[in-house]
């Protein structure tokens, strides 16, 4: 097996280059295979429940459990890049990106989940300009794929990891994601009861008493204290319990005090009898895209986001974390595998992130070199609107 080259990359982005590259593993529950793994969980109406879907495994269709996104997968290659980047990397210190800062806090387009159209940008403003007045933030929104320069030079995450313009009246800029990938896990109980979701126990012990019974007028008061910090949503619903219960003591659960006893309602974990995570890089999706250079040029730029793409892959892969109940193991490397057209393949190393390194480096000057293109770290600076942060809250409380 080889490792893939810049050489490899022009290729795939050039007419008739490869269709796709795509990276296997096999992996399975650290615990070892007696392990449950806790799923992604999805909400339908007000349950959460697990995704289950029938996939082709080996020669059979076989119940499978989405054990994390699509959506998700692409979220754990951006934050690794966005740590490399704040942390001062030599090479993805030079993506150019977009952030908007509320005081303190900022946040760039590698975090926030519609990149170059997400709403807290375009409610901002620029040296008191709206953002949606800026000229350079104008060429962005309406770049389009016969010419993406100017995303190429403002967002490249945007197309590599997708991007609608969704809420614009016309000239909608919309970019589906080159680089996809998921985990599945296939079911170890193949039965008609395989998709009921499991249910797992839960409790909580709080050691001054399992039950806190308060007067109104002394709950009240808890409340008033702490009513910058609470949800609107337990604020009202505590008021209006207190005003029902008059005289009453009420519990003060919703302020976390008392015990929870055991009960079996949650959503617990599910057996898997193979677990397969799967990205797919797709040249042709690359090739839609041209960036107002001539071919050589365009195939340079193409490389340039295909090279980020794998650096964040690379990135991504490096680290194994999920969430709580999910921690896996690979049970060896990553098969890697080049499309070659019609039929044939090419087997390649799995890059390590010094190698995904070299290859972006080496991107990046072939696209100033061919292209012209302006890649130096430059960030569109947006300041945020405080309406917005003055309506944050952590709950939904539209519902």
């Amino acid at each position: 097996m080889t490792i893939l080259t810049y050489r490899d990359l022009l290729d795939a982005c050039s007419p008739g280059g490869a269709a796709v590259l795509t990276s296997v593993t096999e992996l399975a529950p650290a615990g070892g295979p007696h392990a449950a793994v806790a799923p992604a969980k999805f909400s339908v109406g007000k349950n959460s429940v697990f995704a289950y879907e029938t996939r082709f495994i080996v020669d059979e269709p076989l119940v499978t459990v989405i054990i994390d996104s699509k959506q998700s997968q692409l979220n754990r290659m951006e934050q690794p890049l966005s740590i490399a980047i704040d942390d001062g990397h030599p090479v993805l210190g030079r993506t150019p990106r977009m952030r908007v800062s509320y005081g303190n806090a900022s946040y760039t387009d590698l975090e926030l989940p519609h990149r170059a159209f997400d709403g807290h940008i375009r409610a901002g403003t620029v040296a008191g300009t709206p953002v949606t007045e800026h000229l350079e933030y104008r060429a962005a929104r309406d770049a389009s794929a016969r010419n993406a320069r100017a995303l190429l030079e403002m967002s490249p995450v945007s197309l590599i990891f997708g991007a609608w313009d969704s809420s614009r009246r016309t000239h909608q800029g919309r970019y589906r994601s080159a680089l996809v990938g998921e985990i599945i896990g296939v079911l170890a109980d193949q039965s008609a009861t395989a998709t009921t979701s499991p249910l797992r126990g839960g409790a909580r012990v709080d050691p001054v008493a399992m039950s806190v019974q308060l007067p109104g007028a002394e709950l009240e008061k808890l409340v008033r204290a702490q009513e910058s910090e609470l949800s609107t949503k337990t604020v009202a619903g505590l008021r209006d319990e207190i005003a029902k219960a008059k005289s009453k003591p009420l519990s003060a659960s919703p302020l976390g005090m008392g015990g929870i006893p055991p009960t079996l309602d949650a959503l617990g974990a599910v057996a898997c009898r193979q677990i397969i995570r799967t990205h797919v890089l797709s040249f042709s999706a690359l090739r839609q895209l041209r960036f107002g250079a001539d071919a050589a040029g365009d195939a340079a730029c193409r490389a340039l986001l295909a090279a980020f793409a794998l650096n964040g892959l690379a990135r991504s892969d490096a680290e194994l974390s999920l969430r709580a109940n999910c921690d896996l193991r690979e049970l060896g490397p990553a098969e890697v595998v080049l499309d070659q057209r019609y039929g044939k393949t090419a087997e390649l190393e799995p890059l390590t992130i010094e190698e995904a390194d070299e290859l972006l480096a080496t991107a990046i000057a072939g696209a100033i070199e061919k292209a012209g293109v302006r890649w130096e770290g430059q960030v569109f600076e947006v300041t945020g609107n405080l309406a917005v942060l003055r309506g944050a809250v952590d709950t939904d409380d539209d519902k």
